[in-house]
């Protein structure tokens, strides 16, 4: 993974919850059908290379456990090529937003891992690791604490 240091520091600032929240609804319909791929080739996988008859798929502890264990694998991948990449996902893009460490470079693979971990976390507190914008002086959300990121605003080109 290659670091990069990013252009416009002097020109983003903080994001706020609202762009946060439209860029993660957009993010969530990629995941679904990231979630939706996975899942087809889950079960292909277990009907046609493993033989199970379709009322059988879905039924045991290990048909469920690697699907879930597979849907977690490829949307921490989503996220973490994206971020790594970028900066950004398609729906960071499409808000204008990314996330870079402090100093203005793009995250690293322990970041990128500390950030996804996180963020199901403050989704499981009933997003409260993401209102956490709304109080911290400096716009952070739970994984950019724990990550030490930050998630900006760019300008409009």
């Amino acid at each position: 993974m290659r670091i990069r240091r990013f252009a416009q520091l002097d020109s983003v600032w903080p994001a706020g919850l609202g762009r946060r929240l439209g860029a993660m609804l957009y993010d969530g319909f990629l995941v679904t059908a990231i979630w939706i791929a996975v899942t087809v080739a889950h079960m292909v996988f277990f009907r046609y290379v493993l033989g199970q008859q379709p009322e059988e798929i879905g039924t045991t502890a290990g048909d469920i456990w690697s699907l879930r264990l597979l849907l977690l694998f490829f949307v921490t991948l989503f996220f973490v090529f994206s971020w790594s990449r970028g900066g950004m996902t398609l729906g960071m893009q499409a808000w204008r937003l990314r996330v870079q460490t402090l100093d203005g470079y793009s995250l690293n693979l322990r970041q990128c891992l500390i950030r996804c971990a996180v963020a199901w976390l403050s989704l499981l507190a009933f997003g409260l690791g993401y209102l956490w914008v709304l109080f911290d002086k400096q716009r952070r959300s739970w994984p950019d604490i724990a990550s030490n990121t930050q998630t900006v605003v760019l300008p409009k080109k």
